[in-house]
């Protein structure tokens, strides 16, 4: 069986290798006997929409260029419901399983449809009550007095009319005062 890795960690700056991910994964598929057809690791954060390597992964699956899809753990492949769902039957579609290595889950055997519906709600659940943890410690941050996000920047309106007088362009602007281009076009209006 041709197999598809699939890796992702959420930080770019080092401290997540994808590297322990892809090593288990290669493990597990000579054990399998499966062959390892492509590799696709994304340094992104799990929430985001846009994964480069997962979108080439669900292109690549379309032109069928492996058999299953095999993951560490289904959460680095998608944290919603509906996405792990949608992903599952374009899979379906094309005949190809899904493998998670941690959940010991393949979408192969019923049972192992059924976990993977299960587990995908759990991990949907768990990043709910995160945000909304959050929320609540903005929320009690902003009963209790404190200021959230950027402190406010002062810039005179009469210097930034005066530079653009002179001709300097927006971005010339900010950078000179050292405020955000749009901080200079709303001091403009």
């Amino acid at each position: 069986m041709r197999v598809a890795l699939y890796a992702r960690v959420s930080t770019v700056n080092g401290q997540q290798d994808p590297e322990m991910q892809l090593r288990e994964l290669r493990a597990y598929c000579t054990r399998r006997g499966w062959e390892v057809s492509s590799e696709y690791v994304d340094r992104i954060g799990g929430a985001k929409d846009k994964r480069p390597a997962l979108d080439r992964l669900m292109a690549d699956a379309h032109q069928r260029r492996f058999d299953a899809v095999v993951v560490w753990r289904f959460d680095r492949f998608a944290r919603s419901v509906s996405h792990l769902l949608r992903a599952l039957e374009t899979f379906r579609a094309l005949g190809v399983e899904f493998v998670s290595l941690s959940e010991q889950v393949d979408t192969s055997t019923p049972m192992g449809k059924m976990m993977f519906t299960v587990l995908g709600a759990v991990a949907e659940l768990e990043r709910s009550l995160i945000v909304e943890r959050v929320k609540a410690g903005l929320r009690n941050a902003r009963a209790k007095g404190k200021r959230l996000g950027r402190p406010r920047v002062s810039v005179s309106a009469a210097k930034i009319q005066e530079l653009r007088a002179e001709g300097l362009t927006l971005r010339d602007i900010a950078t000179r005062c050292r405020v955000s281009k749009t901080t200079v076009i709303r001091s403009l209006r």
